[in-house]
């Protein structure tokens, strides 16, 4: 019988926090990491590390710790906070949750969209108050979507809007043509230059030193007056000073975020006061389930890892992200 693979979970602290990893307990040995004292003290000699918190960013403090590790299993769609040059630079292999959040995303976009042309924080502001005030909203049909990031979720938010009548465009690192979820997809260097045209802006790219701080003061600047911003990326994609600035001078109509440089976001961050946001906590891939469809992500590569066969998912640690197709 083959020697127990030793499994280090990040973020749990005993079997029963992950969904059925007791089906695999035969052929693992567990150990557990809550924080990253608990991190540096098991890493050596773990052959696996489940990171089942995406968000855990102690790993780089305590690679030199890693001699063992093989595989990363990260839940993440994005893998920002476990990637960095020692651990690009190595032979451990790591692997994300492709796919998993690409329809929760697509739809809390599409959601917020409806919510911006119809109106419905202000009819919910004159609800509080009592007041009834007639007016018309905004036909969705037809109206243009720009979606920047083409990857899984960028593209599956695109054929959830274009099913819905709305034109769709995608900004990818280059300009290429005949894409079946994007009537379009510009270079990431023309941004500027196609903001002006969308009715509603999308963010969904990896977090990478390419794309930080992608929309800045220009970026906002180029948009439409009528138009929403509306990020579901990573925070430090945007210059949140200059979001901030955009939103109470009126250059853009209104912002949906999930996603911000600080999280959980303090009382005192002045994004809460910001003119026509709509603030979620970082939850538009979650939905009721999703954590047992993480759990069997990793068990089912746990199982092709055993068998010696290519794991799903494995992230171009260059890049930062699963190639299309992978």
């Amino acid at each position: 019988m083959a020697e127990p693979i030793t499994v280090l979970v990040q973020g749990a602290t005993c079997v029963d926090d992950v969904p059925n990893l007791h089906t695999i307990a035969d052929r693992a040995t567990f150990r557990f990491a809550s924080d990253r004292e608990g991190l540096a003290a098991n890493l050596p000699g773990s052959d696996v590390l489940y990171g089942w918190d995406f968000r855990a960013n102690d790993l780089e403090q305590c690679w030199d710790k890693a001699t063992d590790l093989k595989w990363i299993q990260w839940t993440g769609a994005g893998v920002d906070a476990a990637l960095f040059p020692a651990l690009s630079s190595s032979d451990v292999i790591l692997t994300n949750a492709r796919g998993v959040f690409d329809r929760a995303m697509a739809e809390w976009a599409l959601g917020v969209m409806i919510g911006h042309a119809k109106g419905f924080m202000p009819t919910q502001d004159y609800q509080r108050a009592r007041e009834w005030n007639y007016r018309s909203s905004t036909l969705l049909a037809d109206q243009s979507v720009l979606v920047v990031g083409v990857g899984s979720i960028g593209r599956e938010a695109a054929r959830v809007c274009k099913a819905f009548g709305l034109h769709v465009s995608g900004v990818g690192r280059t300009a290429r043509s005949g894409d079946d979820a994007f009537d379009a997809i510009h270079a990431r260097t023309d941004l500027v230059s196609v903001l002006p045209h969308a009715d509603y802006v999308v963010l969904i790219t990896p977090l990478t030193a390419e794309t930080s701080g992608l929309f800045g003061a220009a970026q906002f600047a180029a948009m439409k007056p009528s138009a929403q911003f509306i990020n579901m990326g990573r925070g430090q994609l945007v210059d949140e000073t200059a979001l901030i600035a955009a939103l109470n001078d009126g250059d853009i109509a209104s912002a949906a975020l999930d996603v911000f440089c600080e999280e959980p976001l303090k009382p005192e961050n002045p994004i809460w006061d910001a003119a026509n946001v709509f603030i979620s906590p970082h939850m538009s891939g979650d939905f009721d389930g999703h954590l047992d469809v993480l759990a069997q992500i990793f068990l089912d590569n746990f199982q092709r890892y055993c068998n010696g066969e290519t794991l799903h998912s494995i992230v171009d640690k260059q890049a930062g992200f699963v190639p299309s197709g992978s």
